[in-house]
């Protein structure tokens, strides 16, 4: 493995922040040929495909995403120190509207929303914890973070920036009945796992339609369900009862509007929340 510079890292970011080689040549301003050289050196410099191509949009791998994070970071640590250097802090202002389902935006969001306000007070951040899916194209928020990925219009840009991984968790031993989601979220992955899973044992007199409801009767001791790990692992009482490894896994993916994705604040939200996501989600 060769040692990556910064010229090779910007490059690796532009692609996965255009979604194709030409339009990261038009934010950089290079043209096409000379962006697919640098992704080709830097998968050399790293011995990894970086990039998979999918419906025409390109994808980072999961050495892919390891290396958006790290350029992500010395991108930040780049501009703070030009405005250091200037004598001024960085100007990211403006509102940013983020919308996902309630456990994303109140478990995963909300914990860590105080540190990136200490970075940019300027910087508001709306939060709109809903479980259906707000329009981006009606301009009902700004960002969104979904569980699936999303059908996407030419005005919205998505890329997928992790797992939301879950398992089984209860109080006390494995002996419990089953606690399942109402019938209106049988179509989810982790919903139709629990109806598997249950349909030959017993099962709780109640339904949820809500993961914290679900946590809220998990600690009542009214049976054992499926939680998300960076939920279930940090509730003290709570015994993972699947073993060390997820039982279903969801994708994550982020939206943002095109038009406004060059915006210095829109750059902000999205690139803190891939790193969000990295660190959170798939280390549980």
């Amino acid at each position: 493995m060769q040692a990556m510079n910064w010229n090779d890292l910007q490059y690796v970011l532009a692609v996965s922040r255009a979604g194709t080689l030409a339009a990261a040549a038009r934010r950089l301003r290079v043209d096409e040929t000379t962006v697919a050289r640098r992704i080709l050196g830097a998968e050399r410099a790293l011995g990894s495909r970086l990039f998979d191509r999918v419906d025409g949009t390109l994808h980072p791998t999961e050495a892919g995403e390891a290396a958006v994070v790290q350029a992500a970071q010395v991108e930040q640590g780049m501009h703070a120190l030009a405005f250091g250097l200037a004598g001024k802090d960085a100007e990211i202002a403006g509102t940013v509207r983020l919308t996902a389902v309630p456990v994303l935006i109140n478990r995963l969001v909300v914990p860590a929303v105080g540190e990136l306000q200490k970075r940019h007070p300027r910087l508001q951040l709306d939060l709109l914890a809903e479980p259906r899916n707000a329009s981006l194209t009606r301009r009902e928020a700004d960002i969104a973070l979904r569980l699936a990925r999303p059908d996407t219009g030419r005005g919205t840009l998505a890329k997928r920036i992790g797992r939301l991984d879950y398992a089984v968790y209860g109080v006390g031993s494995r002996q419990q009945p089953w606690i399942t989601y109402d019938e209106a979220l049988s179509h989810l992955p982790h919903a139709r796992w629990l109806e598997a899973a249950s349909c030959s044992e017993p099962r709780s007199p109640i339904l949820v339609n809500d993961t914290e409801t679900m946590l809220q009767a998990i600690r009542a001791r009214l049976g054992k369900s499926l939680l998300p790990c960076f939920v279930g692992e940090s509730e003290r009482g709570l015994r993972r009862l699947s073993g060390a490894d997820p039982v279903v896994s969801r994708e994550v993916w982020l939206l943002s509007h095109r038009e406004l994705r060059h915006h210095a604040r829109m750059e902000t939200v999205v690139d803190w929340l891939a790193t969000l996501v990295k660190i959170r989600l798939e280390t549980a």
